[in-house]
């Protein structure tokens, strides 16, 4: 005889089964970040440092919020990214904050003390320094940064080429960057800027044309390593040709040896830029570059010292603040340095 409260049972199981489930009673899909909740702050860092990542995307967020948690104990290195950050955010908004157009020339004003007026005082033409610094770091970093974007992926592909190929290719590519590195940098620039002629894009070729060696001399040296690792043997197995062996796994391994170099390497392009601007050979008058501002004022440092001064030491804040930030990713990235 059947239970007669089977089929009570059996509609209560149904109901329940067609019933909504509570949000907190699913689990998290695989590789999704904890929904928003109570503590969910706390579930997102929770997420982020799991020892047992269940997706390629966790691990790789995981990966990038340890590094940020350990950048972010060095305060040297955070005052370099504070004082970068603080100077790309005064020239985009440089419209905005100069008091005066930077090529209007009040000469009856020339060579005026800070003021209220002219927050750091005029040039020698009347001109308003602090307006000249803000739109001249656009001009400034803005050759760093064309700078940069040029000879990094170059003397990365090189470097990589050479490591992985060897044989001809390498003595080749290698014997081409010895010439380059046999010329000490700044005399190279101005060689190449004298035969191109002065001018911002003639300066920018020059340092991308002395800058890129050290970085495919980096990127070889990894690349000599790379090349005998397990995984690089498996993708060559797989039928991987060499060209997808060298941008799918060897490139990537590259890059942040290639990113600390290059943020070490800003302070010396700044310098280079400023000091081709400096010797007449840069960014051209009226044009605010900060050498081209230094060396149109050295006639006044000693009276008016402000003119020369305030260039001076946007171009030195800036060197060191790249040259903190450099150590910072270093210390970070370097699988040495843990």
């Amino acid at each position: 005889m059947s239970d007669p409260a089977s089929p009570i049972a059996d509609a209560a199981t149904a109901t329940a089964a067609l019933e909504p489930i509570a949000p907190d009673a699913v689990p998290e899909a695989a590789g999704a970040p904890p929904p928003p909740q109570e503590g969910a702050a706390s579930g997102r860092r929770a997420w982020l440092l799991t020892e047992a990542p269940a997706s390629r995307a966790q691990a790789a967020w995981g990966r990038r919020y340890q590094a940020w948690l350990a950048f972010r104990r060095n305060p040297l290195a955070m005052a370099g990214l504070g004082v970068i950050l603080v100077m790309l955010l005064l020239i985009l908004l440089a419209p905005v904050l100069a008091t005066h157009d930077p090529g209007i020339q009040e000469l009856g004003n020339r060579l005026a003390a800070p003021s209220a007026a002219h927050l750091l005082g005029t040039d020698e033409l009347g001109r308003d320094v602090w307006s000249r610094l803000l739109y001249g770091g656009r001009i400034t970093l803005g050759m760093v940064l064309a700078v940069v974007l040029l000879v990094a992926p170059i003397g990365l592909l090189v470097g990589c080429v050479a490591g992985y190929a060897g044989g001809l290719w390498d003595r080749l590519l290698m014997r081409v960057t010895d010439v380059f590195l046999a010329f000490p940098r700044l005399i190279l620039a101005l060689a190449f800027v004298a035969a191109m002629g002065p001018g911002v894009e003639s300066a920018v070729i020059a340092i991308a044309l002395t800058a890129w060696p050290p970085y495919a001399r980096l990127a070889r040296a990894e690349t000599l390593t790379i090349r005998r690792t397990d995984y690089v043997a498996a993708a060559r197995m797989t039928g991987a040709s060499p060209a997808r062996v060298v941008l799918r796994h060897v490139l990537p391994m590259c890059l942040p040896s290639l990113v600390v170099r290059v943020t070490l390497d800003m302070s010396s392009i700044i310098l280079t830029a400023a000091g081709l601007g400096f010797l007449g050979l840069g960014a051209q008058p009226p044009l605010p570059e900060w050498g081209t501002m230094i060396a149109t004022a050295r006639r006044f440092i000693l009276e008016q010292w402000w003119v020369a001064v305030m260039p001076g030491i946007a171009i030195f804040s800036a060197s060191l603040a790249f040259n903190l930030l450099g150590d910072g990713l270093r210390d970070v990235l370097d699988p040495k340095q843990r």
